[in-house]
């Protein structure tokens, strides 16, 4: 295909800054990230990887394949995939996930109690490679207080490849870290072993989980979900500046039904973002409801 004349000066692998730039907002509105100076080196190696793999003789060009090639959401997704992070493991924040499964499930269902639907529905936003929304499925599996509910678990996430991990549902050792004791039990009831050393998710709790990529900035995709009762969104909001995080967190609150609940990241707030949310003291956690 035919691109836009190259300046001769950019040539090879120079990232300059009007270039910077132009990635950083392309990277940016595709997924609420915004490098800032300090990453530039990071980006760069980043973008001269995708480069290489394409054959494409410069970075100016890589940014036109970005913009103009017929096969570019294929490439954006590949590029995403180089700058999103997937650091997560299974029960992370485990007092958060006691909050949530000793108060906030019993406390939904009590108030619901006289609803004629039995349906929880949680959304786990910003999945990565999945051990979230599983560790959510094996904990609700078979709660004396759900007998008698609908469950439906969403997850989501803006890599393709960390989705496609997700889906397949086989981890490493590094997916069960600091593990606590009492999720031991969980592992043997709910994994079985790979020939070649590693862990998979037994069918029962993978079918419980429905993947999906989706930006969290995207309001119409968001739709698909429907209300929903919890959404965790946990070590993902670190990551966006303050107007990615509101135009996040406004989602979030669009979603979930009144008396819903967020949960983000313990590292994570809503102070100078979104005063809508009243933040709530458990025994175990503090949480935000809607």
């Amino acid at each position: 295909m035919r691109y836009p004349p190259l300046d001769s000066s950019q040539t090879g692998e120079i990232l300059s800054d009007d270039l910077f730039y132009a990635f950083v907002d392309l990277i940016y509105r595709q997924t609420g990230i915004r490098f800032d100076k300090e990453s530039r080196f990071v980006l760069q190696r980043r973008l001269v990887h995708r480069m290489r793999a394409l054959g494409l003789p410069s970075l100016e060009r890589y940014y036109y394949h970005l913009l103009y090639h017929p096969d570019r959401e294929r490439e954006m997704d590949q590029l995403i995939d180089l700058v999103t992070t997937h650091e997560t493991y299974f029960f992370r924040e485990k007092r958060q996930l006691r909050c949530f499964v000793e108060e906030i499930v019993p406390l939904l269902v009590q108030e619901r109690r006289a609803e004629p639907a039995r349906v929880l529905r949680i959304w786990s936003a910003g999945c990565s490679t999945g051990e979230e929304p599983y560790s959510i499925a094996m904990l609700l599996r078979g709660l004396p207080v759900l007998t008698g509910w609908q469950l439906f678990i969403f997850a989501s996430d803006i890599s393709s490849r960390a989705l496609q991990v997700a889906r397949q549902g086989i981890y490493g050792s590094g997916s069960f870290r600091d593990m606590e004791p009492e999720y031991e039990a969980y592992v043997r009831q709910y994994f079985e072993p790979t020939p070649d050393g590693r862990l998979r998710i037994r069918d029962e709790i993978r079918q419980m989980v429905l993947f999906g990529r989706v930006n969290l900035l995207d309001s119409s995709s968001l739709a698909l979900y429907g209300w929903l009762d919890v959404i965790f969104c946990r070590n993902v909001l670190i990551y966006f500046d303050t107007e990615a995080k509101k135009r996040a967190i406004q989602n979030f609150y669009e979603r979930l039904r009144p008396g819903g609940f967020l949960l983000l990241g313990h590292s994570e707030s809503l102070l100078g973002l979104d005063s809508r949310f009243q933040l709530v003291h458990f025994r175990n956690d503090m949480v935000y409801r809607k």
